[in-house]
């Protein structure tokens, strides 16, 4: 089932001016945008948008909290990022991948491939060794080249902490294998606030990245597992069935077998054991090549960034689809809720609104972003061409004073920019 959505062409309000070209390199539907300079407020007829401030890279945000970095020292704010009133020395500050800020008011942060956490607003902070399914020390592997120690920690996606049966759990993936170095692609998981980090799942070993000159026998990853991927693109939790799913990338590499996974995990807190269940593995140009997994209402969303070869005729199965998890096998009772021209692989829901991201590199658009108010009823698309090539990824939810944060990466996946979207309605 296909909803047919009619895209908006609107102009630029306030001090902005919009720039549109009819069939031309926007397409149909988008809007090009001319804004303000960093850390001033432009609009568009759906949503205020700025930069962060000049300061610490604003690296993720929860209520009216927020965790920075820039040059050697971390910051913590409790006024959204306004000022910064915690701050500490910490050399490698430039090499932070990964933030999550606890209900409990802990900070778990990591860099390239060690994670640490402060219990005291930066006052110290300790280095978390990451646990092994039997409960042994999980180190990282010692590259080769010590200046590429791979991403063991970095995700795509933002939010990463849900409530589970009463108790905070931190559950995310390792979007790896693109920059920094070949590592092995886990799911992580904590249910003491960040105290300690274990692994909830690990993927097997694919050979299309390791370190050259590496062994099979010595390949990263799980060598009891034979599935494979490149990267997590997102974990999410569904709390209608207390269940956790997560989708992979990237794509078919020669014999190497499926990177495209979704799977389906399922916490025993009293045991402390997971079983996961592989769900769907397919090539990339497929719905199921995915990210940005949400839950509202009992109806599972998704974007997908189908990609590869297309279809026969030229096309790919790519857009935002909706469905009842128990339909999500059977594409005739998925629903797609916008027809994307472009991949997209990140997505997220609050209070109605939806919005979605361009892959710049995919894309005409130079910072593509697909909106809608109303849970789908009906879609916008911009491109904030001010930012140039941008593609916005690890969404967060609304910070105390309303405003949705993202990073906006050049091309796909290098560090550039934070941005903040606030919705008028």
């Amino acid at each position: 089932m296909s909803t047919k959505t009619q895209l908006h062409r609107r102009g630029f309000l306030g001090a902005a001016v919009a720039a549109t070209a009819a069939g031309g390199l926007l397409g149909p539907g988008a809007t090009r945008l001319r804004a303000a300079a960093p850390g001033e407020v432009g609009e568009t007829p759906h949503f205020w948008y700025r930069l962060a401030p000049e300061g610490p890279y604003i690296d993720s945000q929860r209520g009216d909290r927020a965790f920075g970095f820039q040059g050697d020292r971390i910051f913590l704010s409790e006024d959204n990022a306004r000022s910064w009133a915690y701050s500490a020395a910490f050399p490698e500050a430039e090499n932070i991948t990964f933030s999550c800020l606890t209900k409990d008011g802990n900070v778990l942060f990591a860099t390239r491939e060690r994670l640490f956490l402060s219990t005291d607003n930066l006052k110290s902070h300790q280095e978390v060794v990451v646990k092994d399914r039997e409960g042994r020390d999980y180190h990282p592997h010692k590259a080769k080249n010590p200046d590429q120690p791979g991403w063991y920690f970095h995700p795509l996606d933002g939010v990463h902490a849900w409530d589970v049966d009463g108790r905070e759990m931190l559950v995310w993936g390792n979007y790896c294998n693109v920059m920094g170095g070949p590592v092995p692609v886990n799911i992580f998981y904590s249910n003491d606030g960040g105290k300690t980090v274990k692994l909830a799942y690990s993927f097997g070993r694919n050979p299309a990245f390791q370190e050259k000159g590496t062994e099979p026998d010595s390949f990263l990853g799980d060598p009891a597992n034979p599935i494979i991927c490149r990267h997590v693109h997102c974990v999410s939790y569904n709390p209608a069935e207390r269940a956790f799913y997560a989708c992979t990338g990237d794509i078919d590499r020669g014999d190497n077998g499926h990177e495209v996974h979704w799977l389906r995990g399922e916490y025993d807190a009293k045991a402390d054991k997971w079983d996961w269940r592989v769900l769907k593995s397919v090539n990339s140009n497929s719905r199921y090549k995915s990210g940005g997994i949400c839950f509202v209402n009992d109806q599972m969303y998704w974007a997908a960034d189908a990609n590869g070869a297309p279809a026969e005729d030229g096309s790919y199965d790519r857009g935002i689809f909706r469905c009842a998890p128990a339909d999500l096998l059977n594409p005739s009772k998925h629903t797609q809720l916008f027809d994307a021209r472009y991949e997209m692989a990140n997505l997220l829901i609050q209070d109605g609104v939806m919005f979605a991201g361009h892959c710049a590199p995919a894309s005409t658009l130079l910072t593509g972003i697909a909106y809608s108010p109303d849970l789908g009823k009906s879609w916008v698309e911009y491109d904030l061409a001010e930012f140039g090539p941008r593609s916005p990824v690890r969404f967060q939810e609304k910070n105390g004073e309303g405003w949705f944060r993202m990073d906006l990466r050049k091309g796909w996946i290098e560090r550039g920019e934070v941005l903040f979207l606030k919705p008028k309605a």
